[in-house]
């Protein structure tokens, strides 16, 4: 059976997705049609029912979850992991209200965090995470949400942190941080899903029993502009425990979105 799949080329999806790719593992007699796109194109088709398996921020799992399943394996949640709100210049985070703000995306979980911290603030700018840097120092916008391998550079283009938007959901929830999970179309059938996910967590072990303290060339020849430090940090950052599978844990991080969510939107 062959199937569409589609993550992004950040370290931690290429990492997780390595084994299954490249049949390192036993694929069965599955076979991988794949496609690597940025977080909000991947949304994006989600919402169209593009893909049969894809990597989707949880900002967008509410609006599709009638056409795919969340599987178990494969995502990234944790603590200590959310998006950081920077700007070019001292900025009172009290008086959000009337700034503009870039995004990376309507319909990710950093928006839904961002969101949740400052729900008066309504003049986003929604972007590619990778050109919210830029708009801040070229003051298009007054500050910004970063996200993926950002948190780890920022400082080094003299841009500085507000506020942890990540630690803000961690003081109010006490729950791990949803950042981005793997859904598969309904229309495959269950026990199709359940080997899919059974797969996605074989190639996570995989990698972490056989690639941790050496990066594949997979995993480097998409993140050519990252040194290998902070390729290693996104990593450890966003690939855990609960990357293997969600556990009580996860589900309970994941049942809380989804509540602050439609709280949001009713």
């Amino acid at each position: 059976m062959k199937l569409s799949l589609g993550f992004s080329p950040c370290p931690n999806d290429t990492f997780i997705f390595d084994a299954l790719v490249h049949r390192k593992i036993n694929t069965l007699d599955f076979e991988f049609d794949v496609v690597l796109e940025d977080i909000q194109t991947l949304n994006e088709w989600a919402l169209q029912g593009k893909l049969d398996i894809t990597k989707i921020s949880y900002g967008v799992m509410p609006l599709i979850f009638k056409e795919y399943q969340l599987l178990n394996s494969g995502g990234a949640l944790g603590r200590g992991v959310g998006p950081l709100l920077i700007s070019k210049k001292d900025l009172d985070v009290e008086d959000m209200d009337d700034k503009v703000i870039a995004i990376p995306g309507e319909n990710t979980t950093a928006n839904v965090l961002f969101s949740l911290a400052f729900p008066k603030a309504k003049k986003k700018l929604f972007k590619v995470f990778n050109e919210i840097e830029d708009a801040i120092l070229d003051e298009k916008v007054d500050c910004g949400v970063i996200i993926h391998e950002n948190r780890f550079t920022y400082q080094q283009r003299g841009l500085q942190k507000l506020i942890d938007l990540g630690d803000y959901w961690e003081m109010k929830t006490r729950l791990p941080i949803p950042l981005g999970g793997i859904a598969a179309r309904k229309s495959l059938n269950d026990e199709t899903i359940k080997k899919i996910d059974a797969l996605v967590r074989k190639s996570v072990e995989f990698a972490f029993a056989n690639h941790y303290e050496q990066l594949t060339d997979y995993v480097k020849h998409h993140s050519q502009e990252m040194s290998e430090s902070v390729m290693r940090q996104h990593i450890d950052l966003y690939v855990n425990g609960l990357s293997i599978d969600l556990g009580n844990e996860g589900r309970k991080a994941v049942s809380k979105f989804f509540e602050v969510y439609w709280e949001m939107h009713r």
